[in-house]
């Protein structure tokens, strides 16, 4: 791999110091950066060995930032049609609230949960592949360079693979759940083998360990405690300890949820990960707004690390952030508390919009605009969800020594005149589409906002062939539903084309 030179941006590395350099530069070679500050120090720099087939893009008008890491992500785009997707009338004037909303029906929830473990069997490799390539395209697009899966609809082998395709990189979990709490029980009910869960994980385990790209890494994880027996989040305690790596699990996210734990296993949410020997600096609690004042002081004294998806809450009715205010309480505390994506059957707000939602909500909950700077957020969405994966030392931020992961987002149009703060006009303006240039590990993934490898129009139409085979053959959907969706999206994309024909037929005559 040759050198490559990124010059004359505003360079935020996103390191320690929180530091931003007006005119930053950053210099990388064989996929590690070599420099990154000034560019009259960056290009002092470049060596004689570097020039030999040296590129260089040009980055004025533009911030270079470390590439986003989602530390908590699911691919979920398989139920495109039954999940809140593409079977919805036009109108959302019918809407009701779904089960994420009004504190929670946890039990409904833990029931799909359990049935989303089995769809992951029913999938075939081809399918399960095509869907995971085209999800996680969405991710890089829009500046994901490392993702952290935690629990998924999809074949971790698939996600591996898929993963490998693009370029990116991934920690890849499995769909773990052994138990249900039923509506209408009054305690939990086992629905598979716990050793068979435990071992499909190990096995993810043994076989990342000698990832030889270093692109894909693997980790326990619990899809929600409410599936969890207990034998289960032993065997999880005892993979974290042997493995030697991170552990992630959804807790305390639901008002409903300690009530329902309960009842059904006889200690709330956080407790019972607590009694398993899970709690740790090394334990990430997804969402975790509605832990009780014990538990929340559990998770300080772990030096627990907190990851919540706030572009997300409003839609699904989750009010995780507002009404107990107890993670950016967790972050005054001196908890590391970084931002996600979650995952949907369609697109949700990606990072920047995650960025943006902590940005207005925290500074507004403590009516204090320096409670995060839009440094602080991008912190929590690079360098902070990088050491909950145990990866700082390698990414999260532009530093010599670490690999080449970054970003490369336009800066001068009218959003963001006379502004000498590029990030803040982004947090308030910008968003997921305004990513221009993802580089990974120095190689350029994403160029002027499209693939440089890779036929976009053929992961779309790839993704879409092994959604219809498994809607209809898995979900039982009609045939004839899911032809007609798909069939209203061929004639736009036909629509488009011809009409993008016709606007260069016209400019050539002219």
């Amino acid at each position: 791999m040759g050198a490559l030179l990124i010059r004359g941006g505003v360079l935020y590395p996103a390191d320690s110091t929180d530091r931003v350099v007006a005119d930053g530069s950053v210099l990388v070679a064989d996929g590690v950066i070599v420099a990154a500050g000034p560019t009259a120090e960056v290009e002092a720099a470049v060596e004689p060995h570097h020039r030999a087939g040296l590129r260089v893009i040009d980055a004025h008008d533009r911030m270079i930032l470390p590439g986003f890491v989602n530390a908590h992500w699911h691919e979920m785009f398989a139920m495109r049609f039954p999940f809140k997707g593409a079977l919805r009338a036009a109108s959302d004037r019918d809407d009701k609230p779904v089960f994420m909303a009004l504190g929670g029906d946890v039990t409904q929830i833990s029931m799909v949960f359990d049935a989303f473990h089995d769809h992951v069997d029913r999938l075939t490799p081809d399918e399960a592949l095509a869907i995971a390539r085209y999800s996680m395209w969405t991710q890089l697009r829009s500046g994901v360079t490392t993702l952290g899966d935690v629990g998924s609809l999809n074949k971790p082998e698939a996600l591996a693979r898929a993963a490998r395709d693009l370029g990116m990189r991934i920690t890849v979990s499995t769909w773990a759940a052994d138990a249900v709490c039923a509506p209408g029980d009054s305690r939990f009910r086992r629905t598979r083998d716990t050793d068979l869960e435990l071992q499909r994980i190990e096995q993810l385990l043994d076989e990342c360990a000698t990832s030889p790209d270093g692109l894909v890494r693997a980790w326990p994880t619990s899809v929600y405690g409410t599936n969890m027996s207990d034998e289960l989040a032993a065997g999880f305690a005892d993979l974290t300890a042997r493995y030697d790596v991170p552990f992630a699990t959804h807790v305390g996210a639901l008002r409903n949820e300690a009530d329902v734990m309960l009842a059904y296993y006889g200690a709330t949410p956080v407790r019972r990960f607590a009694e398993a020997g899970l709690l740790s600096k090394r334990f990430t609690a997804v969402h975790c707004g509605f832990a009780d004042a014990g538990e929340r002081a559990l998770l300080i004294e772990a030096g627990a690390h907190i990851s919540h998806s706030p572009a997300k809450y409003g839609q699904a009715g989750e009010s995780t952030l507002s009404e107990t205010r107890a993670i950016p309480e967790f972050r005054r505390a001196g908890l590391d508390v970084s931002v996600s994506t979650d995952g949907a059957a369609v697109p949700l707000g990606g990072m920047p919009e995650a960025m943006r939602a902590v940005w207005q909500l925290y500074n507004e909950m403590y009516a204090d605009p320096t409670e995060v700077l839009p440094t602080d957020a991008l912190a929590m969405a690079t360098r902070l969800p990088a050491r909950s994966l145990d990866q700082a030392e390698r990414i999260g931020s532009l530093e010599p020594g670490k690999q080449a992961d970054l970003l490369l987002v336009p800066a001068g149009d009218w959003r963001y005149l006379l502004n000498p703060r590029p990030l803040e006009g982004f947090l308030s303006l910008g968003g997921s589409m305004d990513v221009e240039t993802v580089v990974v590990a120095g190689r350029v993934l994403i160029e002027d906002g499209r693939s440089t490898a890779l036929d976009e129009d053929a992961l779309e139409s790839e993704y879409l062939e092994a959604l219809s085979s498994f809607t209809v053959r898995c979900l039982g959907v009609e045939a004839d539903a899911v032809a007609a969706t798909l069939r209203r999206r061929t004639e736009t994309i036909e629509r488009r084309r011809r009409a993008a024909a016709a606007h260069h037929t016209g400019w050539r005559q002219r």
